[in-house]
């Protein structure tokens, strides 16, 4: 896919243009920094954008101010004592360091112990972590979308999880093939039911507009207040983890 980007400013906002071939206008004010993003139309002049930018600028504040107040977890350093979340409760870390196989493992309702072999790094306990989530995440992703496939009337030719900066899921309707953000292991499993849907729905309709509004109006009637509380947990320091 040709693209090309390039940044604009109107008054206080500076905005990434990102043009593709596609036909319409897209503003998005991004996670977790409130970064504004336009994606544009390859044809689309910087006027026409900047028009757009300055009809749109107290949405966009709006936008972005949700995100500057919204609590944000502590830098991860993956050491005991740090509070890690997981279905969207919170768990205090316990690292256990044993010359034998990492694993992670629940323990009582309150602690996630990280078993791992002495002097390992950061990057290792990271990534072992990041393992037991991704593990737990597809199990409870699996169920929901048999669920649902079933209910909506739709069948995925592939899905899977991997971290993602800017979005909750992605959906590609002409592969049948679902993408959700590895960060969801660590929301509310009503949370991760609402973007499933959505990211099904896309399979039936690919855009926001009143058809998919309706849509999800029959399936998950209280979707919108989820998706505030959705917005409102603990963002990730710095990156979607």
């Amino acid at each position: 896919m040709n693209t090309n980007s390039n940044a604009l400013q109107v008054g206080p906002i500076d905005a990434i243009v990102v043009r593709k071939p596609i036909k319409n206008l897209h503003l998005s004010v991004l996670p977790p920094n409130g970064k504004v993003r336009v994606t544009a139309p390859l044809h689309i002049k910087d006027d026409a954008i900047r028009l757009l930018l300055a009809t749109k600028l107290v949405w966009i504040k709006r936008q972005k101010a949700k995100y500057e107040t919204q609590e944000r977890q502590a830098s991860r350093e993956y050491v005991s004592g740090e509070t890690h979340y997981f279905l969207g409760e919170p768990y205090r870390l316990e690292v256990v360091c044993v010359n034998l196989p990492p694993r992670v493992f629940l323990k009582g309702k309150d602690k996630i112990v990280l078993q791992v072999r002495p002097n390992s790094t950061f990057a290792k306990r990271e990534e072992v972590l990041m393992s037991w989530y991704r593990a737990k995440l597809k199990i409870v992703v699996y169920e929901i979308i048999e669920k649902w496939s079933k209910a909506i009337g739709v069948q995925t030719n592939a899905w899977g999880v991997k971290r993602m900066k800017t979005r909750w899921g992605t959906c590609s309707q002409k592969a049948g093939r679902i993408w959700l953000n590895l960060e969801l292991a660590k929301k509310p499993i009503v949370t991760i039911e609402y973007i499933i849907v959505h990211e099904l729905l896309h399979l039936i309709e690919r855009k926001h507009n009143e058809v998919f509004v309706r849509l999800m109006d029959k399936h998950i009637p209280k979707w919108r207040s989820v998706k505030e509380d959705l917005n409102r947990f603990v963002l990730a320091h710095e990156k979607w983890n």
